[in-house]
């Protein structure tokens, strides 16, 4: 981001509309600052939706029930007496 500081501008070299703004008298001297704005981020016409991977496995049967697949997932191979799950 670029930025530009000037000092000790007196106000009656300021451009009207800015003078109109301050509303001080015309001995002052003041400090602008010129900033450059954020550009907006415009979203693009290609969303997720067109990459090829996006929904690659929403026909597995599997995972109906999302929760519960991953509930699976997470569940450990052995229970705490050493005996393995049977799930």
């Amino acid at each position: 981001m670029n930025t530009i500081v000037i000092e000790h501008v007196p106000v009656a070299e300021l451009p009207p509309e800015w003078r109109a703004r301050l509303a001080r008298a015309t001995g002052v001297t003041v400090t602008v600052r010129i900033e450059e704005e954020a550009q907006a981020v415009v979203p693009s016409e290609a969303y997720a939706t067109d990459d090829p991977a996006f929904g690659i496995w929403r026909d597995r049967d599997d995972m109906d029930d999302v929760a519960a697949y991953v509930r699976k997932l997470r569940m450990p191979r052995f229970n705490r007496d050493g005996s393995r799950n049977g799930s």
